[in-house]
């Protein structure tokens, strides 16, 4: 019944609680996402265990640093044989994490545009193009350091797609069924929209985490992944 490619976010406050998801959600999901919410209160912990029940492991921290740092983080980071991290999709940073997994089965995702970010936000940064000339330039940039995929919004994955092939990962955030408040993404598409314009793998968290049932939502989501044909 599980699908690899639904990511269920387990951004809540706690490890208890984010035990207590887990279990709620049973066989419908193997494959979650460990941020930087619980990092500080037992992230890494909770990754061994999620490892220790056959699931697999997104951890999704962003890492941007000197070169040098990124490089020890990711080494240290792929001895929990978690499934997949995020780094910024900056060249040197990709370059260390590159460097820094060698060895492991760690895949490695750049993180081009959060989707929390719109051309408004950017221009306020200080970036002098838009979201997507942006996420196009650390796509190509990305594959070029040797990642395997990127962090990329739906709306940007079908020209992704288009120009650089099929032979790499696009996970995709800031994903909402049908029906779904928004909430404070700006860059938002249905999971049946994200798949069909070229997305690998969905990270959902609200529409699970915060429902009355998760299990339900997530046996609902996947419904709505499965109608697409992809």
């Amino acid at each position: 019944m599980a699908d690899e490619r639904l990511i269920t976010a387990l951004d809540v406050p706690s490890i208890s609680e984010a035990e207590d998801l887990v279990d709620a959600i049973g066989d419908v999901c193997e494959h979650y996402k460990i941020g930087l919410q619980l990092l500080p209160v037992g992230g890494m912990a909770l990754a061994h265990a999620l490892k220790s029940r056959d699931k697999k492991v997104f951890l999704d921290y962003k890492l941007h640093d000197i070169p040098a740092t990124v490089e020890k983080a990711t080494r240290s980071l792929a001895s929990v044989d978690a499934d997949l991290l995020t780094v910024h999709a900056e060249p040197p940073v990709m370059r260390a994490a590159v460097e820094g997994r060698a060895g492991s089965t760690l895949k490695l995702l750049g993180v081009t545009v959060l989707t929390a970010y719109d051309d408004a936000i950017l221009a306020e940064i200080g970036y002098g193009m838009g979201a997507r000339d942006l996420v196009l330039r650390r796509v190509e940039q990305a594959l070029e350091c040797g990642m395997d995929g990127v962090v990329a919004s739906a709306q940007e994955a079908a020209e992704i797609r288009q120009r650089f092939g099929h032979d790499f990962m696009i996970v995709t955030p800031g994903i909402r069924p049908l029906g779904a408040d928004a909430g404070d993404q700006k860059r938002v598409v249905t999971p049946k929209d994200a798949l069909e314009a070229g997305s690998s793998h969905l990270v959902i968290g609200r529409p699970i985490n915060q429902a009355e049932n998760p299990r339900q939502a997530a046996e609902s989501i996947l419904q709505e992944m499965a109608s697409t044909g992809h």
